[in-house]
């Protein structure tokens, strides 16, 4: 009789005749013996979903050692076509994984064989343009030939010049320090392959849209153009048919369980309560990283020092902040060695920080594109997140804009009562308590005085703590 091989590709097929397994197992049940050749055979591994887009092995081993399985719907639409050279609009929200999806075909296109720049990514921020720079560096770890240089304000003028002149693959900048270099004549655009303007209506709003017209007018001829951007205004679609030719257009829809992960509230209050009112919600909401928007310099200063006051650890970004500082406070966040940021919208513009859960917007957005980029910077990398907006009665029409911008409802909230920031502040406690009673790392003496120390109070609030099982105290209503 004669064994049909399996058709199935992704199987492991094991050509064992009858009588080579009579012969080798006399003692055995061929149950057994089939399970013994299952068992000595190893899956293999499955592939990486970036293996369908034709990149480098050094290219997929880097993606998979920072752990990249999947990706994201933006990845999966815009990386083909970038890939095949084609000007491309992308409109995505943050957090979505855009700059992986230009910076990935990009990368992998790149010669590395000329002195001049190849990409050119404009960047409304400091922030932002750091953020992008780094992870070019981060996906180009296997093209250790391939150099990555961020150009900003704020930075040594005479240091981006060296670097420029020393050889540079991939630029990343602000529109204002790139023309700077452009008019000086020390960034060389004339092998200029790709230009990414990135997060488009922000630099629409900020007013840079002039100064990214006439740098994409003094681009070569043949290069390639890729705009991505939170929103679409009527401005950004007709840059995009002016300089853009026949681009592919793509755009990614939240879906709504990735739009559920960000709770939406307000509190409708007058402007002389909100800071009682900012320092209710810090008590009563607990959020592993918070940042206060506000809408001027002036105020995030009255802002920082009221919650200083009422002792909370506070960090502020605004425009009068050194770009150095502005650096060491982002990393201070990101660390968890400071929780609250108070910033106004230019400050924060393109801040990553997985761990914020909370955003507050103390003063309500000029528009709904801001307000879409101020709670990107929660529910981040799959997390969950809450954005509360504070409002006056005559703002309250405006709340439908906001609204119809996410794709969801913004619930009315009180501001929070002494009940509820009690059972927080109990809550707080207890998790505070049973890690530390549960804590290997503690003296044994401490543990045991921490303990006894739990017991009492139970015993004193009439709640039986449990075989010391200290998460079960709850307070004595």
């Amino acid at each position: 009789m004669t064994n049909t091989p399996a058709q199935d590709s992704g199987s492991c097929s094991v050509d064992l005749s009858m009588s080579e397994i009579s012969e080798s197992t006399a003692s055995q049940t061929t149950e057994e013996v089939f399970t013994t050749v299952v068992e000595s055979v190893e899956e293999p591994e499955a592939p990486s979903g970036f293996s369908e887009f034709g990149f480098s092995d050094a290219l997929l081993k880097t993606l998979a050692d920072k752990g990249y399985k999947e990706p994201s719907p933006i990845q999966k639409a815009a990386i083909p076509e970038l890939m095949l050279g084609r000007d491309l609009v992308g409109q995505a929200q943050t957090g979505t994984g855009k700059t992986a999806a230009f910076a990935l075909p990009l990368l992998e296109r790149l010669q590395g064989d000329s002195p001049l720049p190849s990409v050119l990514v404009l960047a409304p921020t400091r922030e932002l343009a750091m953020q992008v720079a780094e992870a070019f560096k981060a996906y180009s770890a296997g093209h250790p030939h391939l150099n990555v240089l961020a150009i900003y304000g704020g930075s040594d003028f005479r240091s981006q010049i060296n670097a420029l002149r020393r050889g540079v693959d991939v630029v990343v900048g602000t529109p204002g320090r790139v023309m700077d270099h452009m008019r000086q004549g020390t960034l060389n655009t004339s092998g200029l392959r790709s230009l990414v303007l990135d997060e488009a209506d922000e630099m629409l709003r900020m007013g840079f849209i002039d100064d990214v017209e006439w740098i994409l007018e003094q681009l070569p001829e043949e290069r390639q153009v890729v705009l991505f951007s939170a929103t679409m205004p009527n401005e950004i679609r007709r840059l995009s048919k002016r300089y853009l030719r026949e681009p592919a257009e793509i755009t990614i829809k939240t879906k709504e369980k990735e739009a559920r992960r960000i709770r939406h509230r307000c509190i409708t209050m007058q402007n002389s309560h909100k800071i009682e009112a900012l320092n209710r919600v810090l008590e009563a909401v607990t959020g592993e990283g918070v940042i206060i928007f506000a809408r001027t310099k002036a105020i995030t200063l009255t802002v920082a020092e009221s919650l200083e006051a009422a002792g909370h650890d506070v960090a502020v970004l605004n425009g009068d902040v050194p770009q150095n500082q502005r650096e060491r406070t982002v990393e201070r966040l990101r660390k968890g060695t400071v929780n609250i940021l108070v910033a106004t919208d230019v400050a924060a513009r393109g801040l990553d920080v997985d761990r914020i859960g909370l955003v507050i917007n103390y003063d309500m957005p000029f528009d709904s594109e801001a307000y879409v980029h101020r709670i990107g910077r929660t529910g981040r990398a799959g997390r969950s997140g809450e954005a509360i907006l504070f409002i006056t009665p005559r703002e309250r029409r405006f709340v439908g804009n906001l609204e119809r911008a996410v794709g969801q409802a913004i619930e009315p909230m009180d501001i929070p009562s002494n009940a509820e920031i009690n059972q927080s502040r109990l809550d707080r406690l207890r998790t505070r308590l049973s890690a530390e009673a549960t804590s290997e790392d503690k003296p044994e003496e401490e543990t045991a005085l921490l303990q006894e120390l739990i017991q009492r109070v139970a015993q004193e609030l009439e709640v039986e703590p449990g075989p010391v099982s200290y998460t079960h105290l709850r307070a004595h209503e």
